[in-house]
């Protein structure tokens, strides 16, 4: 994701910073322009840009709680921004532990909704009575019911303890995986809806069937059997995870998180000029093109590959594991296509609204 400097100081600033760290100018994000800007506060709590003092913003409602730096337009006389009114369900926040994990939650939220809005793709709530929209329930497990992630119709579920560093760690290990984060769940989840919006709304089952296979096979059961006899033999040779191979609908959510992967990290590495030299001679690695505005999925990889091959060699000097624990099979990788064509279809045919402007709650 892009990254901004404070127009007051030089300093840089991190995408969820309420103000700057070294000068303490108040900051907030614009959805409309996507731009972390610094405030001038107003007479009755509205705040402008200090590059457009015309404007008429106020902070979200969830400022405080959530630590959220999201500016809500004043003539909407909405008390939340765009992010925050996707919520329905949250934790009992006046347990301390549950409101920390609430606030990790919506900052992999907000992120996920960034590179939704830097798609052009649409965002309509639910809880604003969209027939086709979004929702997030963040609730925590009780000794009476269990809480599992997921997604159904539009609502995605976290358990809030996904939040919990220790606690992930351990799910991660027991289920095998190489990497879990609230980032990763946010896209993975996310990717079940839009197939539904891209795929099934818009007529194109039978070509997502012909990459992904029959998503008519029974789910239930496809993962019991990935659960009970461990990841499917030379899964590594056609899918991006392990888990991708046990139903065709995880098989595209798990490319689908790859793919928001690829384009947001490729977009931060462009924001501070990156240039990368293969070990082994190859032409070197530089990013001339917008990653999400990229006219196909091997002009990403050009650039993908030999970056995650040197942050990956980095992160082992540091004694860490690997930032992208992930092989990409020529399979795979025409899977990355496919989702890079719904969401980046050619320029010729693409939809005239197809844009940021989109990214409204209705």
């Amino acid at each position: 994701m892009k990254l901004s400097i404070c127009p007051t100081c030089g300093h840089l600033l991190q995408f969820e910073s309420m103000s700057c760290r070294r000068c303490g100018a108040p900051l907030g994000f614009i959805p409309g322009n996507m731009e972390l800007s610094a405030l001038v506060t107003r007479f009755g709590g509205v705040v402008s840009p200090k590059a457009r003092p015309d404007e008429e913003w106020h902070p979200c409602g969830n400022a405080g709680k959530a630590d959220c730096n999201w500016l809500v337009p004043v003539e909407t006389h909405e008390p939340y921004c765009l992010a925050c009114r996707l919520n329905r369900d949250v934790a009992d926040l006046s347990d301390p532990a549950h409101l920390a994990k609430w606030r990790a939650i919506e900052c992999a939220k907000r992120r996920l909704l960034y590179s939704l809005m830097r798609l052009g793709l649409p965002i309509a709530s639910q809880t604003d009575g969209a027939a086709r929209g979004l929702a997030f329930d963040f609730r925590a497990s009780t000794k009476e019911a269990q809480v599992f992630t997921g997604h159904a119709d539009g609502l995605i579920t976290i358990n809030i303890a996904e939040a919990c560093s220790a606690e992930r760690e351990r799910q991660r290990i027991a289920l095998g995986e190489p990497y879990r984060t609230l980032v990763g769940h946010m896209r993975h989840e996310a990717g079940h809806f839009y197939q539904e919006v891209l795929v099934t709304d818009a007529g194109r089952i039978e070509e997502c069937r012909a990459v992904f296979g029959d998503e008519t096979e029974d789910y239930g059961e496809a993962l019991k059997r990935h659960y009970a006899n461990g990841p499917r033999e030379g899964w590594e040779n056609s899918y991006v995870s392990s888990y991708a191979a046990a139903h065709p609908w995880e098989d595209f959510a798990e490319t689908w998180t790859h793919y928001l992967h690829i384009v947001d990290a490729l977009d931060t590495a462009a924001t501070f000029g990156l240039t990368v030299v293969p070990a082994d001679g190859a032409e070197r690695a530089t990013l001339a093109i917008d990653p999400y505005d990229a006219p196909d999925i091997d002009s990403l990889l050009l650039a993908w590959l030999p970056l995650t091959s040197a942050v990956n060699a980095l992160n082992r000097s540091m004694g860490q594991p690997d930032l992208y624990p992930f092989e990409l099979a020529p399979l795979a990788v025409a899977k990355l296509g496919f989702i890079h064509d719904l969401v980046r279809p050619p320029r010729g045919e693409r939809s005239p609204a197809k844009g940021p402007a989109r990214a409204t709650t209705t």
